[in-house]
């Protein structure tokens, strides 16, 4: 593939989801010359029912958006979790596992964003700092060498770049056409997705239920108006979920409140419905030869904690700072030696937390009554041990560990 006509770049990102264009701003502001490539259109991606689901935003991905300029935008749509309970499923309701974020240092957890909001203040942003974009289109090719990585464009658009990164999802093509491979199963579950109102206030509380066939969470959202509002994230058998998606509106909203009980009050669906197949995906690994992956492509993980977008905005500011601080010393910001601090410092923690997630939602979703006493067990003494519940509680802020600049709140 011949540069001759390439358009020059430091870093190109494929995908223009959450996390490209996180990472784009993440590297625009220290001075990289960055582009994304998009399937979608912008104008597509910014209508309000592209996508319909909510996310947890831990307490560090709070301090990452607010260095990116994003998080004062978002901050007056995000509910903030004011307390996680945790049960069973079972007809009394009855919690195995309280967390209260007053407890940690912090003082608080993190939020309930929707999707439309925060993708909205993405697109913003980088509209306002002038990264290129180039949507929407298909990436046709891409090819390596030593020194560079070219892309050509569906439309015959060349790019160069130092360094390519993959952030276009949990099947990732340019991944793929690297030679990565991948582990991956079939949850054998769907992911229903949307938002309710509701006559009684949820006071903040994200709500998670184990039913057999997967993980019910109810999440708090910012009111509309005089209206109470919540997203439910709803992990069912495939058959199961099938069918529920087939129910009318009426029928689907009875469904609904025989699972949640009575605790919200009457509720009605506020919006239209989403169904998300759910499955794990790792990439073996996360770089190749000017090639670094993020996101989900490099880890797709069950919802049941809500930590998908988290551990890709830990990417985001991960690789940016070792991108950043490679750049101030004068390394190939491409170089495996470069692109290897990345992979060690971000490949054990997402993959043990992808793992961990696999792991809690086989344990949950089953009917096998020892199982359930023994894991009931185990959730109430963490509930009755303050060291544990504290320790649980950091983890989901995305405040434990080794944790990036970005994560901190401070500039790279």
């Amino acid at each position: 593939m011949g540069t001759t006509s390439a358009e020059r770049f430091d870093i190109v990102i494929a995908g223009g989801g959450l996390v490209g264009p996180a990472l784009a701003l993440a590297l625009a502001g220290p001075g990289f010359r960055v582009a994304v490539i998009d399937r979608e259109s912008a104008e597509r991606r910014a209508e309000p029912e592209f996508d319909g689901r909510a996310y947890a935003i831990a307490l560090g991905s709070s301090r990452l958006l607010t260095a990116l300029g994003v998080w004062p935008e978002v901050e007056g749509r995000a509910e903030p979790i004011r307390a996680i309970t945790v049960d069973d499923g079972l007809p009394s309701g009855t919690p195995l596992l309280h967390f209260d974020p007053a407890e940690t240092d912090e003082g608080r957890v993190g939020w309930i964003l929707e999707d439309r909001w925060l993708r909205g203040a993405l697109l913003d942003a980088m509209a306002a700092a002038g990264i290129a974009q180039f949507a929407p289109v298909e990436i046709a090719e891409v090819s390596y060498d030593s020194t560079r990585a070219t892309v050509r464009l569906g439309d015959g658009t060349l790019l160069d770049a130092s360094l390519m990164v993959a952030a276009d999802g949990r099947r990732s093509a340019v991944a793929e056409a690297a030679g990565i491979r991948r582990l991956r199963w079939a949850y054998g579950q769907t992911g229903l997705v949307n938002a309710i109102s509701h006559t009684l206030p949820h006071n903040g509380v994200a709500h998670q239920s184990f039913f057999p066939g997967g993980p019910f969470a109810v999440l708090p959202l910012q009111g509309e108006g005089s209206s109470n509002r919540s997203s439910l994230v709803w992990s069912e058998r495939t058959a199961e979920a099938d069918r529920l998606m087939a129910l009318d509106d009426s029928t689907f909203t009875a469904e609904i409140a025989a699972r949640i009980g009575g605790r919200l009050g009457a509720i009605a669906l506020a919006g239209r419905r989403w169904s998300y197949p759910l499955d794990l995906t790792l990439a073996e690994r996360y770089i190749a030869p000017r090639l670094a992956l993020a996101g989900d492509a490099a880890h797709g993980i069950h919802p049941i904690a809500g930590q998908g977008l988290n551990i890709g905005l830990r990417d985001v500011a991960a690789l940016a700072e070792v991108l950043v601080g490679a750049a101030r010393i004068g390394e190939d910001i491409g170089s495996e030696i470069v692109l290897a601090r990345y992979q060690r410092w971000r490949r054990f923690d997402a993959t043990a937390l992808a793992l961990g997630m696999d792991a809690l939602n086989r344990l949950f979703s089953n009917r096998n009554p020892a199982l359930r006493v023994a894991r009931d067990a185990g959730l109430k003494a963490v509930s009755r041990v303050g060291p544990l519940r504290r320790a649980f509680m950091r983890e989901a802020a995305g405040v434990a560990g080794e944790v990036p600049l970005l994560l901190r709140g401070q500039a790279l």
